[in-house]
């Protein structure tokens, strides 16, 4: 089952913080934000990935402070809001390995191992870049899976392909958090007369290429800097 999936145009409200979520092996780290998303009812929740406190799964992070991706037209015309993209299997949906989105984006940076800090990369990072956007007004592209518990936001904003274990995806599957393709999350950010910034992860455990369900190929790698073909 494809999960649902899309991105919100919006204005960050504030809020903006640091949280662990506990999973069995190890804590992942969150970046947190309010956003004001038109033509949706209350306030909005973000959760982007930023790092765990397991050495052996952390992230790959590019944040690009010169994004110059054709598709800024195309979301520089979509209105302010929620816009679902459940199912789509092009651009605007996002797929690092199926689409030329990453290029010219630079190389791929380990974060640090993160323990709650604020000066922890890419936290210190990302947060300085929402905290600019909330001042400055800036208009802010969340891509993710929207929340399923009923309540307004966004996250899973990191590579959603590529996994094993329990988020294998299988055709019949209908739970949550299990690979898909053209479901990736970013970060984008109209900065106005600065141009445009873009900010995407993929954890180390994940590996490529993969196939038409997002499920790793047979002897594939971590993520690199090397083209990746899909079969």
């Amino acid at each position: 089952m494809t999960l649902k999936y899309g991105y919100v145009k919006c204005i960050v409200a504030g809020g903006i913080r640091i949280k662990a979520t506990k999973r069995r092996r190890e804590a992942q780290y969150h970046l947190h934000a309010n956003l004001e998303v038109p033509g949706t009812d209350g306030t909005w929740d973000v959760a982007v990935n930023v790092g765990t406190n397991d050495a052996d799964d952390q992230l790959r992070y590019r944040l690009a402070l010169d994004f110059h991706h054709p598709m800024r037209e195309a979301l520089a015309k979509a209105k302010m809001g929620k816009a679902d993209l459940t199912g789509t299997i092009a651009l605007p949906a996002l797929d690092f390995l199926r689409s030329d989105l990453l290029a010219e984006t630079g190389k791929w940076r380990d974060s640090d191992v993160m323990d709650g800090s604020e000066d922890r990369e890419p936290y210190r990072s990302l947060a300085r870049l929402l905290q600019n956007a909330q001042s400055r007004g800036w208009t802010v592209y969340f891509f993710g899976r929207f929340y399923d518990d009923g309540t307004n936001g966004i996250h899973d904003i990191h590579m959603n392909q590529g996994s094993s274990g329990e988020f294998v995806h299988r055709p019949d599957d209908d739970g949550n958090d299990h690979n898909d393709v053209w479901q990736d999350g970013a970060v984008i950010v109209d900065m106005g007369d600065d141009g445009w910034a873009a900010y995407v992860t993929a954890f180390t455990q994940q590996n490529v290429p993969t196939d038409d369900l997002g499920n790793p190929e047979p002897g594939g790698h971590e993520v690199d800097d090397n083209p990746v073909g899909v079969s």
